[in-house]
């Protein structure tokens, strides 16, 4: 007789009515209870038709009944009348403490598909996973849930699986390296859909994970059917739906290596049937020997031609972008050596201090005076890991130097005087030395100095505006400057608050995330809970939100709760998406639909266990926005902002 294990389901008998039926859990088992004749008799809960619950039937004239289409079973007995089937039965014993089922010693675990990929993904560093599970990413989910438990990973269950990918965008765009979106087929696939594209045309890594139906029915029509790998082409540079006789390890090898090599979005998609198959002899595979070094130095002729551009101007200036935040070490000590300002696109914020001598601060739409001034005054632009959008405006006008890793992204908009493949760092060491003793720049710190000091006199007459109908801006940044960690993640929104915290916040040692190119309003709280993963909670995390975009994922306030993260939300609410209606009056059109309905936003943080605080008066903002930044735990300062005074 095979070993049994007695687990309890019932305090007493009474607990379940005569000719009534429930589910029960023993183990892992799902069993249907029934009270009949005056004994309690258990079954298998799923009906071998569709895995109907049986337990949520019901017994009528003897027979129980299958809740879904209504096939019947003896309710002790499990056989089906006038039929040779049927479904088991498990041994009852009712003791005096309560009811007992006899459950078969669960067999031990044998590794499965499934496993050999979340490890696999595990050695090459995923080691964070947001998502949600669902019927279709059961056997998939499992897995993710044995490498949580061995300390592989962690995974974060949100409230939406769009929160989940731009958690994921975030999370790549800070690090360099993939954190995984998880979802079910169908719906909760597609939702993820805008974050993996924020990741595409940011460069960010990202991994994306989702559930399929079985293999079977796809293209027939069947519930949440989507043909996932069709519909993620356009998005995912490495796109697979995993199948039996896959090379299952080599799969997620290729989509991790992919996804860091070339900075984009793999996608794997594991059809129902696939995800609980038994691995047999595959084993795991790690990073050892897979990937090369990065330290590309660029050709002779194109560093040669640069240099001699250098070595005839006098004022220089260096534009950094997002492409350039793991070199800024050797980026400032090449703008060092030409005296030379540094000014840096919005999405490249804060990776030089603008208290730095040679700091020149956001240049563009987003920007300061300063930048601009120094940019129009300039005799060469030196442009690093930047992409010359629309929004930065850096001008075609000015003698050009571009450097970046992406030979795509050299020249990309318009002809540059010397454009130069090679990896940032690398490039910027050869400089150094090749210019030793030779620089003849103006010294223009002073310069930046005296623009800095102008651009103050300007903001301090900004400060003093008040039309009484809310807080402006400017002061909103000024405290949020003042009173931040130095190395805090900052998560922007999309809107005006994106726009004044480029302009009026001064940086130190911040670190800045949003949603550039893509601009998906929507981005900053979802980046935060991201950013705060990816930094394992040791950095003080910052979301600043707009009140249109923080209410598409405000039930992440929930997940932001449950999972202990110290994010605080600087949420300015004007009751108005002011950014379109701006764009309406530029546009010399009415202002339409840009008005919104508000909840007490505040009131909505408390609720759901978070510190909440409302600020209407700009004299009680500096202790407000001190107890949010201060709190241990999750928190919203809602501040009532003026729509106009941006």
């Amino acid at each position: 007789m095979k070993p049994m294990n007695w687990i309890k389901v019932l305090e007493n008998k009474s607990e379940l009515a005569a000719g009534r039926v429930m589910t029960v859990t023993a183990g892992k088992k799902q069993i249907a209870l029934s009270h009949y004749e005056g004994k309690i008799c258990a079954l298998d809960n799923h009906c071998p038709h569709q895995g109907g619950p049986l337990g949520e039937g019901s017994i009528e004239n003897g027979i129980l009944r299958c809740p879904w289409h209504g096939w019947d079973y003896h309710p002790c007995t499990g056989k089906a009348p006038g039929f040779d089937d049927g479904v088991d039965t498990y041994p009852v014993e009712e003791r005096e403490d309560g009811v007992y089922i006899g459950i078969e010693e669960e067999k031990p675990h044998e590794t499965t598909l499934s496993d050999v990929m979340v490890k696999t993904m595990a050695n090459w560093g995923v080691d964070t996973v947001f998502g949600m599970v669902g019927h279709s990413n059961l056997g998939m989910a499992d897995a993710l849930r044995r490498a949580q438990k061995e300390d592989k990973l962690k995974y974060i269950g949100i409230r939406h699986e769009g929160a989940g990918a731009f958690a994921a965008s975030a999370y790549g765009k800070l690090t360099g390296k993939p954190a995984a979106c998880f979802s079910i087929a169908g719906p909760g696939a597609t939702n993820m859909f805008t974050g993996m594209w924020d990741a595409k045309v940011d460069r960010a890594p990202l991994l994306a994970l989702t559930g399929q139906v079985a293999t079977q029915v796809v293209g027939t029509g069947n519930f949440q059917e989507v043909d996932l790998v069709r519909a993620f082409n356009t998005v995912a540079g490495f796109n697979h739906r995993i199948q039996r006789d896959s090379q299952h390890a080599e799969l997620a090898t290729l989509a991790i290596k992919h996804a860091l090599i070339n900075r984009d979005v793999s996608h794997l998609t594991f059809p129902d049937e696939i995800q609980e198959l038994p691995a047999g002899n595959e084993q795991a595979q790690t990073p050892e020997g897979r990937l090369g070094a990065h330290a590309i130095s660029p050709s002779e002729g194109s560093f040669n031609k640069a240099l001699g551009l250098i070595k005839e101007a006098k004022r220089p200036v260096v534009i950094v972008g997002h492409g350039a935040r793991f070199h800024m070490k050797d980026i400032i000590a090449f703008a060092e050596t030409l005296n030379a300002p540094v000014l840096t696109t919005f999405k490249g914020k804060g990776l030089i201090s603008d208290h730095h001598p040679l700091a020149g601060g956001v240049l563009g739409r987003s920007g300061t005076p300063i930048a601009s001034w120094f940019m129009n005054e300039s005799d060469l632009l030196i442009v690093l890991g930047a992409s010359f959008s629309n929004h930065t405006g850096i001008t075609p006008k000015k003698p050009t130097i571009q450097v970046d890793m992406d030979p795509l992204a050299l020249s990309k908009f318009h002809k540059i005087d010397a454009p130069v493949w090679g990896e940032l760092s690398a490039t910027m060491k050869l400089f150094r030395e090749a210019l030793k003793d030779q620089v003849t720049t103006t010294d223009q710190r002073p310069e930046i100095k005296q623009r800095w000091e102008i651009w103050h006199q300007e903001k301090d007459k900004r400060l003093a505006e008040d039309r009484g109908k809310g807080i402006n801006s400017v002061t909103v940044f000024s405290h949020l400057s003042d009173l931040i960690d130095a190395n805090a993640v900052v998560c922007v929104d999309v809107g005006n608050n994106a726009y004044s915290l480029g302009r009026y916040f001064e940086s130190k040692d911040q670190q800045f995330l949003m949603s550039g190119y893509l601009g998906s309003i929507g981005f900053a709280f979802p980046a935060a809970m991201g950013a705060w993963a990816a930094t394992k909670g040791n950095k003080q995390i910052v979301a600043v939100a707009g009140d249109g975009g923080f209410a598409q994922y405000m039930a992440e306030l929930t997940t932001s709760v449950k999972y202990g993260m110290n994010i605080k939300l600087i949420l300015l609410n004007n009751n108005e998406l002011g950014k379109i209606s701006k764009e309406q009056r530029s546009g010399e059109l009415d202002v339409f639909a840009t008005g919104l309905g508000n909840p007490d936003f505040s009131g909505y943080a408390n609720s759901c266990g978070a510190l909440g605080v409302k600020v209407t008066d700009k004299k009680e903002l500096s202790e407000a926005m001190r107890k949010v930044l201060s709190h241990n735990g999750t928190a919203l300062l809602e501040i009532h902002t003026d729509v106009a005074l941006v």
